[in-house]
């Protein structure tokens, strides 16, 4: 495993037991409230990590260079992430089939 597959696999795994720890520590709190919290924080992280270097030219950073491009790129990965979890899709989906 290579160190940045490790680095986003602790990462991970630090946010879930997080989530988790908040939610045994606070009986009442709406775990749905508690997950809008992790990814808000998560998103703010994210954004000030693609924050470009200010050399209009840099390749590295044009996916990134105005805030339009760093949703775009937002977008792209959540939906990526959401779509390989194990709970993207559930037994209780509306169009979920069974046989």
């Amino acid at each position: 495993m290579s160190s940045s597959d490790r680095i986003f696999d602790d990462s991970f795994q630090r946010t879930v037991k997080l989530g988790n720890q908040i939610a045994d520590e606070d009986q009442k709190a709406d775990t749905w409230d508690i997950s809008d919290g992790l990814v808000a924080g998560a998103i703010q992280y994210w954004l000030f990590s693609r924050q470009p270097c200010g050399d209009p030219r840099c390749e590295d950073c044009a996916p990134f260079s105005t805030a339009e491009g760093r949703l775009a790129e937002l977008m792209q990965l959540v939906k990526q992430l959401a779509e390989e979890s194990d709970y993207y899709h559930t037994p209780n989906d509306i169009k979920a089939g069974s046989a």
